[in-house]
């Protein structure tokens, strides 16, 4: 079964009713629950990660910051604030470095990373090597990638990227709609990402539904 993971995010940065979103998602039976290292401050990041685990859901921080002193700043962070994994961030090897030792899972993007919200940028071929050398890397437990932020074919892309590399993939980024959902557990993704969709209310598994505990459940389904 690939996993489900809410992101309490919209536009890639954290939403300032992280918590209360945390309750709603637990409460319908949601166990992966992340947020971004952009839109709240650090002491509210702190008290949302506790939150999580406090009510028995895996925790997840995803890095977004464009610029390196602040990626590894958050990755630092990520320590202090007891995540159980930290996705995303650009420079692999110095991010192992920081979490070598500890018991935080890490999944850093593959590709050519740009921007804010972020987009996978490059020739599918490039991507599919990226994924090598990250995941050669003392410390790196899989791979996040921004599939559906990835202009080509993104199916065979994530079919490459898993036949290519032996640890997980966890797909992040614009996934909308169950077809899309599907896509990803036909080309093996370990996991995925949802987060501004299902806030917005624009995930159309079940088309009457805006309630985010029914869509949560509703995705939980596909599983």
């Amino acid at each position: 079964m690939t996993n489900f993971i809410f992101m309490l995010t919209r536009d890639d940065r954290t939403v300032h009713d992280a918590h209360e979103l945390a309750d709603v998602a637990a409460d319908a039976g949601v166990t992966h629950i992340g947020f971004k290292d952009i839109g709240l401050p650090l002491a509210e990041l702190g008290t949302l990660a506790s939150h999580i685990k406090d009510r028995g859901a895996t925790s997840y921080l995803e890095v977004v910051s464009t610029t390196v002193e602040d990626e590894l700043r958050s990755i630092r962070c990520a320590i202090d604030l007891g995540v159980d994994y930290v996705l995303g961030g650009t420079n692999p090897e110095l991010g192992a470095e920081i979490l070598r030792g500890t018991p935080i899972r890490y999944f850093p993007f593959a590709g050519e990373v740009v921007g804010h919200p972020s987009v996978l940028a490059g020739p599918p071929d490039d991507i599919v090597e990226s994924a090598r050398r990250v995941t050669a890397i003392d410390g790196v437990h899989g791979i996040d990638l921004l599939a559906y932020r990835f202009g080509g074919d993104v199916e065979r892309l994530v079919s490459d990227v898993v036949a290519a590399i032996s640890l997980p993939v966890i797909a992040a980024g614009s996934v909308d709609s169950s077809d899309r959902v599907r896509a990803l557990q036909r080309a093996g993704a370990e996991a995925f990402t949802i987060g501004t969709a299902l806030i917005d209310g624009t995930f159309q598994i079940q088309a009457a539904s805006k309630a985010l505990g029914d869509l949560a459940g509703a995705v939980l389904e596909l599983g």
